[in-house]
Parts: C-alpha cells; sequence; structure tokens
C-alpha cells in the first residue's frame, strides 16, 4: 500500500488543484468541519489534476491511506495540493495533501493526506490508455 508523502516542510507539496473555504454548512455534530467534505474536496482536485494528465474523462477507483491530522474550523482556507506518484496504463496514482489556512492568525496547518487512484475513462465510460506527452 502506497503511503502519503510524509511532510517534508511546513509548505504544501505539489500543485495547487482547488481552494475553497469551509462554511457552516459544513459542519458535523461537534462544530468542526465534517471529514466527508474534506474528503470531497480532496477528491475534486486531484480529479482535475487526473483528468488534465491524461487528458480525458476519469473516474475515482481508490481511496488508499487517508490519514486525518488537525481539524478544519469553519472559515478556514482549504487548499488541496496533488503530486503524482505512478501512471499506469490506464490508472494514476495521486497523492493529495489538505491543507488549512487559519481564520484568526492565518496559521497554515496540514491537516489531511491520501493517496487516491484514478482511471482515465472513455465516453462510454470504459478504460483507456493515460495520454502521455
Amino acid at each position: 500500500m502506497s503511503h502519503p508523502p510524509a511532510p517534508t516542510s511546513s509548505e504544501p507539496q505539489g500543485e495547487l488543484v482547488i481552494r475553497t473555504i469551509a462554511m457552516p454548512a459544513d459542519t458535523n455534530a461537534n462544530g468542526d468541519i465534517f471529514g466527508g467534505w474534506l474528503l470531497s474536496q480532496m477528491d475534486l482536485g486531484a480529479a482535475i489534476y487526473a483528468r488534465n494528465l491524461s487528458r480525458s474523462r476519469v473516474t475515482t477507483v481508490a481511496i488508499d491511506a487517508m490519514t486525518f491530522i488537525a481539524p478544519v474550523y469553519v472559515g478556514d482556507i482549504v487548499s488541496c495540493h496533488a503530486t503524482l506518484l505512478k501512471v499506469g496504463r490506464t490508472s494514476m496514482r495521486i497523492a493529495v495533501e489538505a491543507w488549512a489556512q487559519r481564520t484568526k492568525g492565518g496559521e497554515l496547518v496540514r491537516v489531511t493526506a491520501g493517496v487516491f487512484t484514478y482511471v482515465a475513462i472513455d465516453d462510454a465510460g470504459r478504460p483507456q490508455p493515460v495520454h502521455r506527452t
């Protein structure tokens, strides 16, 4: 099983693929941002990255090694950063980090990381080779 890259600095690693703000509607019963919301932001960002790499439609086929490190709070700016780990014939494994810029003080905190696998698909939804330049 692949693991997300360990943080080597206090700065995000990889390409910025999505940035959004955590809103009150995205909270769990404790008032923190729901983990499923954060996971969906990571999936959206990584799918954009995979689609640009493959130059085709993509579908998520696996999420591995998901690690929640710190909570996200209402008002935090959430940024997701992607790094390509491996390209197969039809698939791509992408490490994704999510960082939160805190509302109070602006501190940047790595909040979660995971490895997402996407498959390039044609218009009929069948796997197709990843376009390579």
